[in-house]
């Protein structure tokens, strides 16, 4: 036995399973034909027993195969064996529901639900509406208005560590009071976040409710009807609350009006004209004829269109490049320029236009609204006449808020260096947009009082705040107004704005400031006149004197 191979070892037989010692003698006798393969897995797992019992396998699952299946009450007893061990591993697959981070996790005993047993219990619990149990809209607004605190979950008393010494009684019981303090005040301050966030979508509920049923009366009873209803006190009231956004540009057509008589196809010629002077932009243009060469410098405004456009409300993203009111605006601004090239145009009262009016509706309009007296003093830039309206606005500014006045004239703080902005825009760039639409409602009912009535608003709004700045803090306040204006107090102070002034009001004392204005300019023009006759009198005298053959009976003039 000095030969045989390690394969035949008696710990290698030794090591097989109690229940296979009636075999040994078998796998004995087969060591010699494994010992090839032995030796293979040796040289790969380095343990011999394990080699071996390795490359046994092979051949002894076909000894156990050729065993079980000639034998049928073995291969019946050995079958029902493993076939209740495959029973059981399907039961563990079929209760395996996933992994945890150690193991899987073990399954949930209890029987499984329906699908519409487990929805109907989620309706029930939320709230929610079944098929058979409709709510209206209005109910499921309200019922999604409750609000709980949860985040005091979060809030946790746990005792020391087991490895630590336990608290004292006295320190346990503080620190609970302290605990329990602590859960109440997030418990009352969620609370009150709650109850404002709830205050805050009922508000806006309303809103909506009052701005649906004030455009169902516009377009019902007030527009069709417009001559004989748009002075009632009804309507003016409706109109002082703010008109509806549907309705919006319809009402703001109807009362600017088109005294210009302005056309759709003139608004095409116009646009025509803009693109043609676009397209010659590039190429060298041979020099005009002199009755034409002040309408080409006014129109060269043109190529600075596409400059102004991008830097128009930058935040809503619709103006610029690519927005979706990028080419409208910038026809609109085109084609006035070429309709009166003497204004120019204000990209931000076009643009207002705009989101609430279509392309030629838009350009009439707008061409309307500049024509106004007190925009056509701004964008014109009449220094006489602004400067009247700066007066008659300083007139009433004394009147309503005779503290901030005298504070602003104590630092120097002129009208113009915050109203040229407020009126030249019409606060489309000065106020938030939905409010500056409102202003819009109003002015276009009004006119130009509510624009300097507007301005004293604001100016009562933050009285406080102005009268502890000095000239340089007023200035940057004025020209850039908070981002976040109460629109309600706003109007409040608007309306309590009061526009009278010894017994006159604004159209009255404008008048009286703009004849004013124009005796003082007429003794001014005068004056100057008298000045300059005596100058060149006398300055042709004396080169009258000059001259060597002057008549000695030309005296100088007394």
């Amino acid at each position: 036995m000095g030969s045989t191979p390690s394969f035949m070892s008696p710990m290698t037989v030794a090591s097989l399973p109690a229940h296979m010692m009636s075999h040994r003698l078998l796998i004995f006798f087969l060591g010699g034909p494994l010992h090839f393969c032995s030796s293979i897995h040796r040289s790969l797992f380095g343990d011999p027993v394990k080699a071996e019992l390795i490359a046994c396998v092979p051949l002894f699952t076909m000894w156990y195969n050729d065993l079980i299946y000639s034998n049928p009450p073995l291969h019946s007893s050995f079958r029902s064996l493993f076939a209740r061990r495959v029973k059981d591993s399907r039961l563990v697959e079929q209760r395996d529901p996933g992994w945890k981070l150690f193991g899987k996790v073990p399954p949930r005993e209890g029987p499984t639900k329906d699908s519409k047993r487990i929805q109907k219990e989620y309706e029930t619990k939320s709230g929610r509406a079944g098929p058979g149990n409709p709510t209206s809209p209005r109910q499921s607004v309200r019922k999604n208005l409750d609000f709980e605190p949860l985040s005091t979950t979060a809030l946790i008393l746990e005792d020391r560590p087991a490895n630590l010494p336990a608290k004292p009684a006295e320190e346990a019981q503080k620190h609970r009071q302290q605990y329990e303090e602590m859960v109440a005040q997030a418990k009352k301050r969620e609370l009150k976040e709650a109850q404002k966030r709830k205050k805050q979508l009922e508000d806006r509920c309303k809103l909506e409710e009052s701005i649906g049923t004030a455009a169902q009366t516009w377009n019902q009873e007030i527009l069709p009807n417009w001559s004989t209803m748009c002075t009632s006190r009804r309507v003016r009231d409706l109109w002082w609350q703010g008109i509806p956004p549907s309705v919006r540009g319809k009402v703001w057509s109807l009362a600017v009006g088109n005294e210009l008589n302005i056309t759709h196809e003139l608004y095409s010629i116009c646009l025509s004209r803009a693109k043609e002077k676009w397209r010659t932009t590039a190429a060298p243009a041979p020099e005009p004829e002199t009755e034409d060469a002040g309408s080409s410098d006014r129109e060269s405004s043109l190529e600075l269109i596409k400059l102004d456009i991008s830097r128009t409300f930058p935040h809503l993203c619709i103006f610029q490049q690519g927005g979706p009111y990028h080419d409208v605006l910038h026809s609109i601004l085109g084609a006035y320029t070429c309709y009166r090239p003497d204004v120019g145009y204000v990209r931000f009262i076009a643009a207002v236009l705009i989101l609430n009016l279509d392309t030629a509706d838009a350009f009439i309009a707008f061409a309307n609204l500049l024509n106004k007296p007190c925009q056509m003093a701004f964008f014109r830039v009449d220094h006489s006449l602004m400067l009247t309206y700066f007066s008659a606005f300083e007139v009433f500014f004394e009147e309503n808020l005779p503290k901030l006045f005298a504070h602003f004239k104590k630092n120097s703080l002129t009208p113009d260096i915050y109203l040229i902005d407020w009126i030249f825009t019409l606060y489309s760039k000065s106020l938030p947009l939905d409010l500056a639409c409102r202003v819009w409602d109003v002015f276009c009912r009004d006119g130009e009082e509510v624009l300097f009535r507007t301005a004293l608003g604001v100016l009562r709004l933050y009285q406080d705040v102005l009268t502890c700045m000095d000239f340089i803090h007023m200035a940057q306040f004025l020209t850039r107004l908070p981002d976040l204006i109460p629109g309600e107090q706003l109007f409040q102070h608007i309306a309590a704005v009061h526009m009278t002034s010894r017994n006159r009001k604004w159209g009255q004392g404008l008048s009286v400031m703009r004849e004013g204005c124009e005796k003082e300019n007429e003794a001014l023009f005068i004056s100057l006149c008298s000045e300059a006759q005596q100058w060149t009198g006398k300055c042709s005298w004396q080169r009258l004197k000059n001259v060597s053959h002057t008549p000695t009976h030309i005296h100088p003039p007394g």
